[in-house]
């Protein structure tokens, strides 16, 4: 605990002076003033909203060592390599490590060297880290990604749950400080529960992610979409994921083939080809990188411009995690998902042949119906997504969804629904959305005509459309509570609370369509970020730990003239200023000179 009257002005100093910001934002100033206070904190903040400065910013005003318990080895490097930058004595201890170097380090941490030890929840219970633990002081536990604590989280860990035992073996209890960036209430109750909290304040700053735009298209050419987008896209860093390692190989093959800079990632690669791909990803040396979901957690990079879901995950807890590695910065970034049907059969067989539990596969199946449901809503993703997160009081149009942006036609589609459910109706809910589709096509198959389904009066009213145009509207229906899907591996359709309304004539159905957009890259931007580039070859590290691309982008509107000025950048700080200042500072003057019109000529004007 910190005895300040005003717990967060150190705070506030530190914020300033070494990480170079001039103020919190969101609730980062409400976490690190509980946590200086000496409360027990969980705190639930989006991706991209600054989680790590609010254990950072506390681990240097807490009189001892702060332990960093994370699952992520990659994150641990690239954390400590930035805080070692800005002068923090930081380290981190994971079997990635040589015999040698792991007991240099344990035997620095003993002596006090570091602030900071990031620590992974297994070396907590490997031999001689206790009495190591007992022997220093421990001032402050941060546990983060703490949602892999609960079974019903989507990234559990059964190392997670010896975390409260390693507590009680401490000889004095730190505060502990919880982070995770996506819980339901059961996975917010197994956190505080599970881990040991005591009477934690729990503080959500929401899951909005204002900056991001989501988006869902269905019945594209997904290989024809990706390479318009990425020629739209330029230069922008990004990352595609898939669903299997087999389609990893095929969609990266395919890039490659028509001359993209791009990587793979997944986990039937050797560990050798993989950490080259990352880290030509990190330095930018690649733009894209084709990954299935073992890439991800712990790459601090915040210059991500788009995520892509070539096919779905099985939940919106991944999906949102996933998506949210797009503007980490607070820039723009895009969340874009590609859906089709055949994505829904290959989640429920990995469920089903991964979860064992009836009663977690059921739940597990209710949570990628949830993600289904997303994926045809007509209505704000934005909301959707955070209704889902329990977020209720949310605008109806955020504009800034594919929903939501009067970006497409919007169309009247009551008679192709008055078909649909009617033939629901009909079919008296014994079938799955697969047969309802068959039978609204007029297909000819053995089964329909055992069953003789071919005789009802709806079969064939949708003899013009596709199978996968039927089955997408189903899923429409559906999203929109017009359809209603039972639980369990083989959900039957039935009409929903709002079909009666539709099929009586009493109310319209009404679907938009969206479109692909385009963004421009502003010129002094692109300079900064080639500058950049080069200085982060130059020291041999990724370039978003030279600058974000929020700061270049701060430059681009400012236009600094000075040193001064140049300090006033949000994200410089003393120590970046008067290391990379003058390069930036003369880029700046060399673009201005050339003739760009910078905002003191806007003003002029």
């Amino acid at each position: 605990m910190v005895r300040d009257r005003e717990p967060l002005a150190e705070a506030k100093k530190v914020l300033k002076n070494t990480f170079g910001f001039q103020s919190f934002r969101g609730g980062q100033g409400k976490v690190i003033e509980s946590l200086l206070g000496g409360s027990d904190t969980l705190a639930i903040m989006p991706t991209g909203s600054g989680k790590s400065l609010c254990y950072q910013v506390p681990a240097l005003l807490f009189a001892g060592v702060t332990l960093v318990i994370s699952p992520l080895v990659s994150l641990m490097k690239d954390q400590v390599d930035d805080l070692n930058e800005l002068g923090i004595s930081a380290t981190f201890i994971n079997s990635t490590l040589a015999a040698k170097e792991m007991r240099r380090r344990l035997e620095e941490t003993a002596k006090g060297t570091y602030r900071l030890v990031y620590v992974a929840p297994e070396r907590l219970e490997s031999e001689g880290f206790l009495p190591l633990a007992q022997s220093i002081k421990t001032a402050f536990i941060a546990v983060d990604e703490a949602h892999c604590v609960s079974r019903w989280g989507h990234d559990f860990r059964p190392s997670y749950r010896r975390i409260a035992a390693f507590l009680k073996e401490l000889p004095e209890r730190p505060v502990v400080g919880a982070f995770t960036a996506t819980a339901t209430p059961e996975v917010k109750a197994d956190i505080i529960n599970l881990l040991g909290l005591k009477a934690p304040r729990i503080i959500v700053t929401g899951y909005d992610r204002p900056n991001l735009y989501f988006s869902v298209l269905r019945g594209v050419s997904k290989e024809d979409y990706i390479l318009q987008y990425l020629a739209a896209k330029r230069e922008n860093p990004g990352i595609i994921y898939t669903s299997t390692r087999k389609e990893t190989d095929k969609l990266a093959g395919y890039l490659q083939k028509h001359g993209l800079k791009c990587a793979k990632y997944h986990a039937g690669m050797r560990n050798a080809e993989r950490e080259k791909n990352q880290e030509a990803f990190l330095r930018d040396d690649v733009t894209v990188m084709v990954a299935t979901n073992a890439f991800g957690m712990g790459i601090d990079k915040s210059n991500v411009r788009f995520v892509i879901h070539y096919s779905i995950p099985g939940n919106i807890e991944a999906y949102y995690q996933e998506a949210g590695r797009a503007g980490r910065d607070g820039e723009p970034g895009e969340c874009i998902v590609l859906y089709h049907p055949k994505d829904v059969l290959m989640q429920r067989y990995l469920i089903e042949k991964s979860v064992y539990s009836p009663k977690r596969k059921k739940n597990e199946l209710n949570k990628l119906q949830a993600l289904v449901n997303y994926c045809h809503t007509a209505k704000c993703l934005r909301k959707e997504l955070l209704a889902y997160f329990g977020e209720e009081d949310t605008p109806e149009n955020c504009g800034n969804c594919g929903n939501c942006r009067d970006e497409g036609e919007t169309v009247d589609v009551t008679l192709d629904a008055q078909k649909v459910l009617s033939c629901a109706y009909r079919l008296k809910g014994r079938f799955g959305a697969a047969m309802l589709a068959r039978v609204l096509k007029g297909a000819q198959n053995k089964r329909i005509r055992q069953l003789k389904l071919d005789r009802l009066s709806t079969y064939g009213l949708l003899a013009d459309r596709s199978i996968e145009e039927i089955r997408d509207f189903i899923g429409f229906l559906t999203a929109e509570g017009y359809l209603h899907l039972t639980e369990g591996s083989y959900p039957l359709v039935k009409l929903g609370r709002k079909a009666a309304a539709v099929i009586k004539g009493r109310e319209k159905v009404m679907r938009r369509l969206t479109q692909l957009q385009d963004t421009a890259e502003e010129d002094l931007f692109s300079v900064l970020r080639r500058l950049r580039k080069q200085v982060a070859d130059r020291e041999n590290r990724p370039p978003y730990m030279v600058f974000s691309d929020a700061t270049l982008r701060e430059m681009s509107e400012k236009c600094p003239e000075d040193d001064r000025a140049f300090r006033r950048i949000t994200g410089v700080g003393e120590k970046k200023a008067k290391k990379y200042g003058p390069e930036f500072l003369a880029a700046i003057k060399k673009y201005r000179a050339a003739g760009a019109a910078g905002p003191a000529d806007d003003e002029e004007r």
